[in-house]
């Protein structure tokens, strides 16, 4: 019998509709998802006077397996249940030995187990255990190349609404940090206040992030695409001139990224908007919208060539022979190279 793997959503809406597991073990690279699944049990599991009996947090490098459990195993005062935390497990010592409490977990009891930045060895029986009696979450880093689907998805949860070009901004400026996208999240929906669209234009982000909506990656990638030279050098020189909230090394990945996934596109069977999105495993119809034109200005072979001249690029802006071009020079030799 297959075991049921459970999203961050799913576990989520089990939390607010009080529907409790004896045991959740939240590992993996993204902090967020498990600091947001821990923060939702503290708020859910006790109310306010039940807390001070019945809520025990223990930190790794601090704690031992068995004093866990002994404690875990205890009966709530006062309470139906009481709430158990083991931060920062990653360095708790032979967290194996946990697996003997979650073979049989007391149900009274919701242990918590938050370990961050890496998975538990798979072969560890308390993985077996936890998806037999309680949640196993394994909470992965969002790809880059991701973020921007995953950011209108974010933004809807938060009762927003944002357009395909301010996720993308939102996505470059950000990398896959999903702790900066909350809080910008946060900030966005306080200025937006009661506005009944609540909706976050390529404006707002200028005027409340910083990030110009001209000359931006996603421009840069649109400029490149559609084989606009003049408004490409425009927004490569802009890039040169501010080179603190735009790295050359971001600008090249972003641009690694489309070359080598429209390589991709040229050996798909479909080229439609649909099938862009099925072979590249896109979410949403505004990411096909660059590869469109990139199949329609490009060849493959060209593609090829492009994606070795990123290379090159990257290795001189690394300081790999490159003993004078500074990084407007590298830019316009690799733009030149691109559109023509």
């Amino acid at each position: 019998m297959a075991v049921k793997e459970y999203t961050f959503e799913e576990i989520c809406r089990g939390i607010t509709d009080r529907n409790f597991a004896p045991v959740y073990v939240l590992m993996g690279e993204e902090p967020y998802f498990i600091d947001a699944i821990e923060n939702l049990l503290v708020q859910h599991v006790l109310n306010d006077t039940e807390r001070d009996f019945n809520q025990m947090i223990f930190y790794g490098k601090d704690s031992n397996a068995v004093d866990i459990m002994n404690t875990a195993r205890r009966y709530p005062m006062m309470a139906e249940r009481q709430l158990v935390i083991v931060k920062e497990a990653q360095d708790l010592n032979k967290i194996e030995l946990l697996s003997h409490y979650v073979k049989a977990p007391v149900q009274s009891t919701v242990l918590v187990i938050c370990h961050k930045y890496k998975k538990i060895d798979g072969r560890k029986s308390i993985l077996t255990e936890t998806k037999k009696n309680g949640i196993l979450f394994d909470s992965k880093k969002i790809y880059e190349n991701k973020m921007a689907g995953f950011i209108v998805s974010f933004m809807k949860q938060r009762s927003m609404d944002i357009d395909g070009k301010s996720a993308q901004m939102l996505a470059d400026y950000l990398g896959n940090n999903i702790g900066r996208l909350s809080k910008e999240a946060d900030k966005l929906k306080i200025i937006l206040g009661e506005n009944t669209s609540k909706r976050i234009t390529p404006e707002i982000i200028e005027e409340n992030i910083g990030i110009n909506k001209d000359y931006n990656s996603y421009e840069l990638v649109n400029a490149i695409a559609s084989k606009d030279v003049l408004r490409a050098n425009r927004i490569a020189g802009y890039f040169d001139k501010n080179e603190k909230a735009h790295s050359n090394q971001n600008v090249l990945s972003v641009l690694f990224n489309f070359f080598t996934n429209l390589m991709i596109c040229f050996y798909s069977k479909d080229k439609s908007e649909r099938g862009v999105m099925q072979t590249l495993n896109l979410q949403w119809g505004f990411q096909a919208k660059d590869y469109l034109l990139g199949l329609r200005n490009y060849t493959a072979m060209k593609v090829f060539d492009v994606i070795h001249e990123i290379r090159l690029a990257d290795a001189k802006a690394k300081g790999f022979e490159n003993s004078s071009a500074t990084t407007g020079d590298i830019y316009k030799e690799l733009l030149y190279k691109t559109m023509h």
